[in-house]
């Protein structure tokens, strides 16, 4: 089911900012760090929180410091109807950290995780014994150019209009 995209005003995301920077903040940091009350900082995440902006308070996890790192990306070319079968076999292997439904020459795309090149062909050989799976390519990741971020995607939006809170519109005027 699709969501109507939230509307982000400058205070939105100027909290979003200081929730990445200061990530174990608590509402009342939070609210120091944007100069507005308590309440409005509280509301603000509590409507980001119920239109999915904020999907989860997670620790982001480095799985290569927890001693995974052998990392791939796999691309699958799956049974026709078969993506519902798919998903349930690849979340049934745990080294599969997250797969896509994905247009063009593949129908899957997957990051998986392994302790060693010896791990990493254990999650592949999973992968191919699905039922659903014709064909999969893979390629190993060598480093990390550029880390999951959000921020810089969410800063090219156009804000809507001006923030109701009178301390931060005045302290950013």
């Amino acid at each position: 089911m699709s969501r109507t995209p939230a509307r982000l005003d400058e205070l939105d995301l100027a909290i979003l900012t200081a929730m990445h920077e200061y990530q174990k903040a608590g509402i009342l940091e939070l609210s120091r760090r944007t100069r507005v009350a308590r309440a409005t900082v509280q509301s603000r995440i509590a409507r980001m929180e119920e239109a999915g902006v904020i999907s989860s308070y997670d620790p982001q996890i480095d799985v290569t410091a927890a001693g995974f790192d052998v990392q791939a990306f796999v691309t699958l070319e799956i049974a026709q109807g078969a993506l519902d079968a798919v998903a349930a076999d690849l979340d049934a292997i745990p080294g599969v950290l997250e797969a896509y439904a994905t247009t063009g020459s593949g129908d899957v795309l997957c990051r998986i995780g392994a302790d060693s090149h010896a791990g990493l062909q254990s999650v592949l050989l999973s992968i191919d014994k699905t039922s659903s799976v014709v064909r999969s390519h893979s390629v190993v990741v060598l480093s990390t150019v550029v880390p999951h971020r959000t921020l810089p995607l969410l800063r090219t939006l156009t804000p809507s209009g001006s923030s109701k809170a009178p301390a931060y519109r005045a302290a950013h005027s």
